[in-house]
């Protein structure tokens, strides 16, 4: 299983974490991630969702 959102594709990212010494070292951010139930066609499904695509309502939560 990716840590990928279903709906737009946001993904783990890596770079660089940059001390004030300015000494690079490899870092990673990962999105903020939440497994919702929802409802698609009459079936239940689980999709994990970024919270950003979950707060604009692109799908309903199944209560």
């Amino acid at each position: 299983m990716s840590r990928t959102c279903d709906i737009c594709g946001k993904h783990t990212v890596t770079g660089n974490k940059v001390s004030h010494a300015k000494n690079h070292s490899r870092r990673t951010w990962k999105p903020n991630l939440v497994k919702v139930k929802t409802e698609i066609q009459g079936t239940t499904i689980t999709l994990k969702l970024c919270t950003r695509c979950l707060k604009s309502d692109y799908v309903t939560k199944k209560v």
